[in-house]
């Protein structure tokens, strides 16, 4: 009950002047019936009760040892350690937490779009405690009935970590909307951190998934398979006739679908550990490239080269893909020597866009580092006969343009003629 209700309460108790008031009798609690409620409870799910109104809430315990696609729950143990005992600095990285801090989220919702008009009816998260994984629902009964749902779910929150799939995005905003409606009656939003795996996937697998929904990855990366699910889209419908109908039927179909979002997050975010930190033994060559290149990307040079040197060693497009990405984290590191071997590894690797890139990067290299004015000239003529005989177009790196590259070339083309001149040798001899 929020401190307003009970101040509202204690009221006719109140005296005023030293004048005893006439003692009020405060009514009996409002009976409140709960259609289907066998059925619900069947379900594992009870009412909670605020005031005149109710929420429904349920709770399920799942064993460690259980099975969800690849990964049991208790391999999340596992990556947990495995971020508190590597010295690995990852944005997913769980160091300083024990796994019980992590709150898996995931919400169902009126519709996709954003604002006051879309209500958020099934708020579901996982966590574990002790020696089982808990899963708690909780379920808006009625449009009217925010403020104990929100009570319920706020009463029970107690995490450092935020994990879900788009939920930067869209879950938690459409929380913190929802919230700001009822916050004078329920508890504050607690601050926290925040691992958003939908990005995650994207990084590792948009190479090989033409859609990253999360049923897309479950199915194809993570080995969960969705029997009789009832999909997503059709969450608003059934709801509103829930609303209507008071049937649990359709609901119950619903909360088994957000069941299964919430688990599949505990599995994906173990595998992404496991790729990350390199034991998974199933891991592939595109796979193991991306994870380097996300290192990189972040500036965590040992790891980045780590994994990416591992792969430089073939000849398959994988292995152009990582000499090419070492190549530009040697060059900010100004270790000119390996970039412009990285570089020549990839100059004839068939790939276009890469050979491009190359040629024009080697170009810089000999011209502004190794001063050797005919093989920059060798690699800008190179770069320029790329882009203007290539039957698609090529984009240049930053701002480079073909007439820049030109204006490159001639310039080249000046140095190198004096260079020749200074040694007192025709640039026909030279050719």
């Amino acid at each position: 009950m929020s401190l307003k209700n009970k101040l509202n309460r204690l009221k006719p108790h109140l005296s005023i002047g030293g004048q005893p008031e006439k003692a009020h009798h405060l009514p009996a609690p409002v009976k409140i019936d709960i259609p289907f409620r066998e059925r619900w409870e069947q379900e594992n799910v009870s009412p909670y009760f605020m005031d005149a109104d109710y929420c429904l809430v349920r709770e399920v315990k799942f064993p460690l040892s259980q099975q969800h696609g690849h990964y049991c729950f208790r391999d999340f143990l596992t990556a947990v350690d495995l971020w508190n005992n590597e010295p690995i600095n990852h944005p997913l990285s769980a160091k300083g937490h024990q796994a019980g801090e992590l709150f898996f989220f995931d919400t169902e919702t009126t519709g996709l779009g954003g604002g006051v008009g879309n209500t958020i009816f099934l708020l579901g998260y996982a966590s574990i405690s002790g020696d089982n994984l808990i899963l708690r629902q909780h379920i808006l009964p009625h449009p009217g009935a925010e403020v104990p749902l929100y009570q319920s779910f706020l009463e029970k929150v107690n995490y450092k970590t935020l994990v879900t799939y788009n939920g930067k995005s869209f879950d938690w905003p459409q929380v913190k909307t929802r919230h700001t409606l009822v916050r004078e009656h329920v508890p504050k939003l607690p601050a926290f951190g925040h691992f958003d795996l939908f990005h995650a996937a994207k990084r590792l697998w948009k190479h090989k998934l033409d859609r990253l929904k999360l049923a897309v990855v479950e199915k194809e990366v993570l080995g969960v398979e969705r029997i009789d699910d009832l999909p997503g889209f059709l969450a608003p419908m059934i709801y509103f006739d829930f609303i209507e109908s008071k049937q649990p039927d359709g609901m119950l179909g619903m909360i088994k679908h957000n069941e299964i979002d919430i688990l599949s997050l505990i599995t994906l975010y173990t595998h992404l550990t496991f790729q990350l930190c390199g034991i998974d033994a199933l891991q592939t060559r595109a796979e193991s490239y991306e994870v380097g290149r996300w290192f990189a990307s972040l500036g965590e040079k040992s790891e980045a080269e780590k994994v990416l040197s591992k792969l430089t060693t073939g000849s398959d497009f994988t292995s152009y893909q990582a000499m090419f990405t070492l190549a530009f984290q040697y060059k900010k590191e100004k270790d000119w020597v390996m970039a412009q071997k990285l570089f020549l590894g990839v100059v004839d690797s068939e790939d276009e866009r890469m050979m491009l890139e190359s040629c024009l990067e080697l170009a810089k290299i000999h011209e502004h580092r190794l001063i050797d004015y005919q093989l920059a000239l060798n690699y800008c003529q190179k770069a320029v006969l790329l882009i203007t005989q290539t039957k698609k177009p090529l984009k240049l790196s930053g701002q480079m343009t073909l007439e820049q590259l030109q204006i490159r070339l001639k310039r080249l083309e000046r140095k190198y003629g004096k260079l020749l001149k200074k040694v007192h040798i025709s640039p026909k001899v030279a050719k």
